[in-house]
């Protein structure tokens, strides 16, 4: 077709195809459009919610997960108990029994037995001392008896010891005896007793590792414990 013979509608639209002009955007399409994109919006922002809350739930279960392989806890109420009658601090209950049984205890190769590896001769000395009666060396598998006689032999050992941690904890893994020749050898160099004065490699790892529990369970379990 020339120019000269096209018609006025067709240079009015200025060559625009049919197809072009059914594209052509109404109020209506226009709304539905925007309705389309507002509902879009809307479930991106219900998912995030969602994902958002999920993490947040979840946080607490992984933070319990984490600190039950690495710093597990158990028996909260019983240590609390015996840490007011004994006046320990509970998180140094809770460290000597991370120190030796992890709150999964088994019997060890010398007899020690429970949550704080008790030797059966340790518990009738504490039995006879503390003024029981009716104790058998079966009763340290419950719970409740054995953080109490692990609580009463740890104030034992620090009253022995004018409140030294160190000195306590040496001498409830490496035995008094052993601990009192070393304090003798510290004294006659006049030297305080330092935890490079302890002679066993395996009683200094010992103590090292339940002050560092001890540490820990007061930052970690601050409300299961008792300190708020």
């Amino acid at each position: 077709m020339t120019p000269s013979t096209a018609s006025p509608s067709a240079r009015r639209d200025g060559g625009r195809s049919a197809g072009s002009r059914g594209r052509r955007t109404t109020p209506r399409r226009a709304a539905r459009r925007s309705e389309a994109r507002r509902r879009r919006s809307a479930l991106i922002l219900g998912g995030a919610a969602l994902a958002i809350l999920a993490v947040v739930v979840a946080m607490p279960l992984a933070r319990r997960a984490v600190n039950d392989l690495a710093l597990p806890l158990r028996h909260a109420d019983i240590i609390r108990q015996q840490a007011g009658d004994k006046r320990l601090d509970p998180a140094l209950i809770a460290g000597v029994i991370y120190a030796e049984t992890k709150f999964d205890p088994s019997p060890s190769a010398a007899g020690a037995q429970g949550l704080m590896q008790i030797l059966p001769a340790t518990a009738r000395f504490l039995a006879r001392r503390s003024g029981a009666r009716t104790f058998t060396t079966s009763d340290l598998a419950t719970p409740q008896v054995n953080i109490a006689y692990g609580s009463y032999y740890l104030r034992y050992l620090l009253d022995e010891y004018g409140e030294s941690k160190t000195l306590a904890l040496a001498a409830y893994n490496g035995g008094e005896t052993n601990v009192n020749g070393w304090l003798a050898t510290a004294r006659a160099d006049h030297r305080n007793f330092t935890i490079a004065d302890i002679r066993f490699p395996e009683t200094q790892a010992y103590v090292r590792k339940v002050l560092r529990a001890q540490r820990d369970y007061r930052q970690t379990y601050p409300t299961a414990l008792g300190y708020r």
